[in-house]
């Protein structure tokens, strides 16, 4: 497991990613108050937290069943993030869910609390929900936030 010798607040990624409620879901947007979806969201936290984005995002499939070889989201990650286990993930921690069994992990959020996450979703924009049993399970990969 890869690690970075340090890692972003927690409590100022929670806090930022707080910042996002509310804004309107657009397809491959990444504009607090304006629109985004959940990678526009990550997208968002790590500029307002980290700095500027290491390297563009190419355009990206809707497609949550999505199948194949790569996990591309987790390798994006993996190359810029400290990777932990899903067991590890607490508050401020960035979570890939696989929204369908041998699907490919392709929907983001962010650890609010033991219980809590933020995502941007289709329909509701960026919201904070309960991190139930079904969404728990979904989690596939963790990353924390360098620190700038």
């Amino acid at each position: 497991m890869k690690r970075l010798a340090t890692v972003a607040d927690p409590a100022l990624v929670v806090a930022t990613a707080r910042m996002w409620l509310g804004t309107p879901y657009h397809d491959q947007a990444s504009l607090r108050g304006v629109g985004c979806d959940c990678l526009g969201l990550a997208r968002g936290v790590w500029r307002e937290v980290v700095g500027n984005e290491p390297f563009p995002i190419p355009p990206y499939s809707r497609d949550w069943g999505e199948t194949g070889p790569r996990e591309v989201l987790a390798d994006g990650a993996r190359a810029m993030m400290p990777e932990i286990t899903p067991d590890e993930a607490g508050p401020g921690a960035l979570v890939l869910f696989r929204m369908a069994p041998r699907a490919i992990a392709k929907h983001v959020g962010i650890l609010t609390g033991p219980q809590s996450f933020i995502h941007a979703y289709e329909r509701l924009g960026v919201v904070e929900q309960t991190l139930t049993a079904t969404w728990r399970q979904r989690i596939a990969f963790a990353f924390l936030f360098p620190r700038d």
